[in-house]
């Protein structure tokens, strides 16, 4: 069986269906060996659709899939079926915010529960953070979060479609473009430019790579997308964040865009 994740008080699980027999017997004894654990998920679908949601089933513990996390000196309350939350992205949500500089304007085109935007505003002293989801639940926590850690002063959520939030509302302001959903990255590329102030500034543009070449096509790609948008690109830093599947990670690449 696959590691498993932990937010919060609740444990999260993919049980393969060799051993769905046994998923009471596994819920239990993971509980044991966690006494923190509250309430153990068995996740029945893949995380999907426009939403980014995922089934899941109580197998043991509290009839629950709402929990409240801690990370970085932040706290979220998250609904484990009605948004997606990956605590294994604590380190990335730290590494982005470091890299925030005094007054900054920062445009999140996928905000979820508010992890990334939040944990910036807390650990940074960025002038105003866009926060964006289409998704409706995932808003309500994110609102909820902006007030439990008190940056409502910097953090504004925005409930939408990031396209047209962007091309409505909030073009053309940001110094530093957050596109944290990697199935959506070569697709939303356009407008993390289109968010970004015209002198240019910083997108970091997540999105998957395969081996043998894991980052080459992608940033080519943006490359390509830069330059009909009429800017330079300089490639920051790029990292392998985790694996996703076999031989294909998900990954990272900061981008710095100057126009021509």
């Amino acid at each position: 069986m696959r590691a498993f994740d932990v937010v919060g008080d609740i444990a999260v699980l993919k049980i393969p269906e060799s051993l769905l027999p046994k998923k009471k017997i596994i819920g239990e004894a993971l509980m044991r060996v966690h006494s923190h654990v509250k309430t153990v998920l068995n996740q029945t679908s893949p995380v999907s659709g426009e939403f980014r949601t995922r089934s899941v089933e109580v197998i043991a513990g509290e009839p629950k899939t709402t929990t409240i996390y801690r990370e970085n000196g932040c706290l979220f309350k998250v609904d484990i079926e009605k948004a997606y939350f990956s605590p294994r992205l604590a380190t990335e949500r730290r590494r982005i915010a470091n890299l925030v500089r005094p007054g900054e304007v920062i445009t999140n085109l996928f905000a979820g529960v508010g992890g990334y935007s939040i944990v910036a505003a807390k650990k940074s002293q960025a002038r105003k953070i866009y926060s964006i989801d289409i998704n409706p639940a995932a808003f309500e926590s994110m609102v909820e979060n902006i007030r439990i850690n008190k940056v409502g002063d910097r953090v504004v959520p925005i409930l939408g479609d990031a396209r047209d939030v962007v091309n409505e509302r909030i073009g053309g302001e940001a110094d530093r473009v957050l596109m944290p959903l990697p199935e959506l990255g070569h697709e939303f590329l356009t407008v993390a430019i289109d968010a970004m102030k015209p002198t240019g500034g910083v997108v970091h543009y997540y999105t998957f790579g395969n081996e043998p070449d894991v980052f080459g096509p992608s940033i080519d790609f943006a490359g390509d997308v830069a330059a009909k948008k009429g800017f330079r690109m300089e490639v920051l830093e790029k990292r392998e964040i985790r694996s996703y599947a076999t031989r294909c990670y998900h990954i990272a690449v900061d981008l710095g865009l100057k126009p021509r």
